[in-house]
């Protein structure tokens, strides 16, 4: 084949992939830099409000604020940390890694952590251009999707939380892995193939959402590369092949996602991250997948109301999902009726199915959807949105101006949205105040809110949010009592009692049961009601008749009453079940009271012999006797 009858073939391949936008100002295609640097300086300039954002309650505690780990910062002991072993529910080592960087280089100051999420999130929209551009040859559309990408606020919450720092990694490595297959197609090898291999690997040790990337590597071979059920003349630079040839080329890449599930499901596990189906039943699951999809696209196109928790609402109502599954159904259809339009059909499908590892099938966490989730399937919808336009911009001959207006237009409300959106991760309870206001019956929102006052020592205020949280969400026992404790040490003392009365109601579990009448009998004696104390701690015996802690307890309350007998029995048992210095000083004392003198120097010099400072164990003694009201003569 001649060289002119190639150059021909490629020419129909970008005349069947795109329409540019003529223009005489500025072609992206013919200047790349130029085109790069404008994407970089517009998402810095509308992300400039991210400067002001600090580090908010939940998941940032875990990945940043309180992560030994990472404050050690890069060292061999943080990538064995980060390689070994699972926390926060995922295998991400890079992740950490770049967690752990990050605070070696800026410390505790949230900006730095940041900005390196927003050059990370500037890269991909860098990369997403320069892919597009090479693999379409289309220069004006390559660019508007990309800044699409870059500015729409949907993306705000994937770049301005710390701890989601592995969607924007994540990604990167998956547009790289695009943009080496796209090499590879071209000149097929084994080096290039392993580099696809490797930026998978990278791109699944930072997130498992890219997980779909093989399948994305086919739709990619049906467009733009021309790979797939195409006739061989409009294949450009790429080797065509049949889909079964594909299929096979791209096992190893199916075998690595198959260990990345693995691996996701495992830790997921680990961390109790995954949800039953008693929890979530499969209908609650499929009608949410169902509405889920379209109130992703509906985020896409109106994004209004953004939050970064949409709380899961269970089984919802049939109207609902039937609309859903009829409009996800009737576009589906459209996009094969057009399938001549080869980009309106990989795009509706990268977004369909680059979703399904997030879409709740299987459930994890208590979201129903989030806004992070749609980083990467989002692009489909712009590929088809963007090309479809530049189509019909060039077959009706629209002038350049108009659509530059338009662009502009949109490019700027976007940009605007995103900066306003910006301004609610300023800090968590303004985050979370935010997230109350647009979104229904929210307890994770109220919860996380309760322990962003708890951290400002405002605990009137975190109770509050806490019991808010309570009405809308039944916790199980062991989360009732921790709420309960927390209302006991903040001195909320009725407030707790009933706490531990619901946690009760709601468990069966003896060591459950024993914390809670535990509990209760203490928040009796601060309140002085030293009869109802003892009750409660007698309801401890019954279950556990060794507890320690009942023991002595109820010893200090016969002490009181004057019953020492029965006072130095209790201790004694005590102290068989858990020796110590204060339990032996305890028991002397009540020994002596008994008039048990012997007795009461032989606890006296077992005290001695084991306390490690004999002075304090002293002061503890006569501290505990003050709290259950007894002050020994």
């Amino acid at each position: 084949m001649s060289t002119s009858a190639t150059k021909l073939q490629t020419s129909k391949l970008q005349e069947s992939t795109s329409a540019e936008i003529p223009s005489t100002l500025f072609s992206p295609k013919d200047n790349p830099a130029i085109a790069c640097l404008l994407l970089v300086v517009t998402t810095l300039a509308f992300y400039n409000p991210i400067a002001h954002c600090g580090f908010v309650y939940s998941d940032d505690v875990v990945y940043v604020m309180r992560n030994p780990a990472v404050h050690a910062g890069l060292t061999w002991e943080t990538v064995k940390w980060a390689f070994v072993g699972v926390h926060a529910g995922f295998w991400h080592p890079l992740t950490w890694l770049s967690h752990a960087l990050d605070y070696q280089l800026f410390g505790a100051n949230p900006a730095g952590h940041h900005y390196v999420s927003l050059l990370f999130h500037a890269a991909n929209a860098v990369l997403l251009f320069l892919l597009l551009l090479e693999a379409t040859g289309a220069g004006w559309p390559s660019l508007i999707v990309a800044a699409i990408f870059a500015l729409h606020p949907e993306n705000v919450e994937s770049v301005t939380w710390a701890a989601e720092r592995k969607n924007v990694l994540s990604m990167f490595f998956f547009l790289l892995a695009l943009w080496a297959y796209g090499r590879y197609a071209r000149r097929p090898a084994t080096g290039r193939y392993l580099w696809v291999a490797a930026f998978f690997a990278l791109g699944l040790m930072s997130k498992p959402q890219v997980i779909t990337l093989p399948c994305v590597l086919l739709l990619w071979d049906y467009w733009p590369l021309g790979r797939i059920f195409a006739d061989p003349s409009k294949a450009g630079n790429a080797v065509p092949r049949s889909f079964a040839g594909l299929l096979v080329e791209k096992l190893p890449l199916f075998l690595i996602a198959a260990a990345g599930s693995a691996i996701t499901l495992w830790t997921q596990r680990v961390g109790t991250a995954v949800r039953s189906l008693d929890e979530f039943p499969l209908t609650a699951r499929l009608g949410n997948a169902l509405v889920s999809y379209v109130r992703y696209l509906s985020h896409t196109f109106w994004p209004s109301k953004l939050a970064p928790l949409y709380p899961h609402e269970g089984v919802l109502p049939f109207w609902q999902v039937g609309l859903s599954l009829v409009f996800l159904t009737l576009v589906t259809v459209l996009v094969f009726y057009c399938r001549k339009e080869r980009y309106l059909l990989v795009g509706w499908l990268w977004f369909l199915g680059t979703l399904v590892p997030m879409i709740g099938i299987v459930q994890v966490g208590e979201q129903a959807m989030a806004d992070r989730f749609a980083y990467i399937p989002m692009i489909g919808l712009f590929v088809a949105i963007v090309w479809g336009i530049s189509k019909v911009v060039g077959q009706f001959r629209i002038p350049t101006p108009a659509v530059a207006v338009v662009c502009a237009i949109v490019f700027t409300a976007l940009g605007l949205l995103s900066c306003r959106q910006l301004r609610y991760w300023r800090d968590g309870e303004t985050l979370w105040r935010y997230t109350l206001k647009v979104t229904n019956r929210n307890y994770v929102a109220h919860d996380n809110l309760a322990m962003v006052f708890d951290g400002e020592g405002k605990p009137d205020e975190a109770i509050a949010e806490f019991r808010a949280s309570e009405e809308l969400h039944a916790y199980p026992a062991d989360q009732i009592l921790k709420i309960g404790m927390y209302e006991q040490r903040n001195g909320h003392l009725q407030g707790a009692i009933e706490q531990y009365g619901r946690a009760l109601n709601h468990t069966s579990d003896p060591q459950l049961q024993v914390a809670a009448w535990s509990q209760t009998g203490s928040s009796y004696i601060q309140m002085r009601q030293f009869s109802d104390g003892n009750q409660s701690y007698e309801r401890v015996l019954q279950i556990n008749p060794d507890d320690p802690s009942a023991l002595v307890a109820t010893a200090m309350l016969a002490e009181r009453d004057g019953k020492f007998d029965q006072a130095a029995g209790q201790l004694s048992h005590a102290m068989k079940v858990q020796p110590t210095d204060v339990g032996y000083i305890l028991m002397a004392d009540a020994l002596r009271h008994a008039d048990r003198q012997q007795d009461a120097q032989s606890a006296e010099d077992i005290a001695q012999r084991i306390s490690p400072g004999l002075e304090l164990a002293r002061k503890n003694a006569t501290q505990t006797q003050l709290f259950f009201g007894y002050i020994s003569h």
